[in-house]
């Protein structure tokens, strides 16, 4: 005779024959693994918020070449770091970014040479009129804004903050020779002797330092010490308690515990170079917008475009490096410049102070 148990499996097998596994199961106190298909809508629920769904990886581009970029040792941390970021989705487009200076970058660029040139001052109308001639059309786009950073030995506990007058008595060509020691620039600093730093001719900072300090560009004394490689810079100054040098701020922020970094008095009060100062033009004159100058010709080739594009994709990167991002109001006119491909320069020859995006509204030429 069949116990009451065994009828009630059978009715639940007659009526729900396709959950036979899991009546079973209920009947005789065990419990079975579902079969493929047959998982409950509570399961999937329950597996989807234990276990989120993840977007597919993108598959690499079909993109290929080479993109030339040299110039400006201060700008390049910003193009590795996109062109590394780049590779990742786009691993057939090598992206090699050389440190000639802005100068070498740009004697390179308007020789047809490479793509795409990084600088840390705008193109000069000598460099213009030099693309000209060998056809070179470009688009200027401002990518970041740097600080000039004005750094002393760790044991100066006297220079706080100068004024540009003072660094102009410090750096100007009529004091070689002749302003050597501290007490020289303000009667109450110590008699110390001074030794100066800095960066060398072909850099975009050395042409934006000696035009802000000194009124004309690359007019410097010549008993400096010069050096295209900012580390040089760093150990100069570190080495003499009289030192002084200059260099981008990021580069500064690398270096903090080694050096200290003074306020300047461009003529409203000291001011620190931080990235708010920098950003809001503050810290005038010694605040900067860097660049890439893009040739026209090769934005017709894809892997550039797609380059160029990705450079303004997240510029989260130029805070990562220690630069201070463009103001928000301008990066839409930098955008609009590059889909467009507007070609020429509104930043050739403007004065030190005027905000990027002032600038990017005046006309091209």
């Amino acid at each position: 005779m069949m116990s009451k148990k065994s009828i009630n499996c059978s009715v639940v097998k007659f009526v729900a024959g396709v959950t036979l596994a899991t009546a079973l199961a209920s009947c005789s106190g065990s419990s079975t693994t579902p079969t493929t298909g047959a998982t409950s809508p509570a399961a999937t629920k329950t597996t989807a918020a234990t276990e989120p769904t993840k977007e597919p990886a993108k598959a690499p581009s079909n993109l290929s070449g080479n993109i030339t970029i040299d110039g400006s040792s201060t700008v390049a941390p910003i193009s590795k770091a996109v062109a590394e970021d780049f590779a990742k989705s786009n691993p057939g487009v090598k992206v090699p970014v050389g440190t000639s200076g802005t100068g070498g970058g740009f004697k390179k660029f308007c020789a047809g040479d490479i793509d795409i040139a990084n600088a840390s001052r705008p193109i000069k109308a000598k460099e213009a009129e030099d693309c000209k001639k060998n056809n070179v059309e470009f688009v200027e786009l401002p990518v970041a804004v740097d600080g000039l950073t004005v750094v002393v030995n760790k044991e100066n506990t006297w220079a706080k903050c100068l004024t540009v007058a003072e660094l102009n008595t410090m750096w100007s060509p009529d004091s070689e020779g002749k302003i050597t020691t501290w007490d020289q620039v303000r009667p109450d600093f110590p008699k110390e002797p001074i030794a100066l730093f800095g960066a060398g001719a072909d850099s975009g900072t050395f042409d934006y330092f000696t035009e802000a300090v000194n009124k004309k560009s690359k007019v410097i004394r010549k008993d400096y010490q010069p050096s295209e490689d900012d580390n040089i810079t760093v150990k100069g100054v570190q080495g003499s308690k009289g030192a002084i040098g200059f260099f981008g701020v990021s580069y500064y922020e690398e270096n903090a515990k080694k050096l200290t970094a003074i306020e300047v008095d461009g003529g409203k009060g000291c001011v620190a170079p931080t990235a708010e100062n920098i950003n809001s033009g503050k810290y005038a004159p010694l605040s900067r917008p860097l660049f890439i100058y893009v040739s026209k010709k090769a934005l017709a080739r894809p892997e550039v475009k797609a380059f160029a594009d990705y450079y303004f994709k997240d510029l989260k990167v130029v805070k990562e490096v220690g630069y201070v991002p463009l103001p928000s109001d301008a990066v839409p006119k930098i955008l609009e410049r590059l889909s467009t491909v507007k070609t020429g320069t509104t930043f050739m020859d403007a004065p030190a102070g005027v905000s990027v995006a002032e600038l990017l509204a005046k006309d091209l030429k």
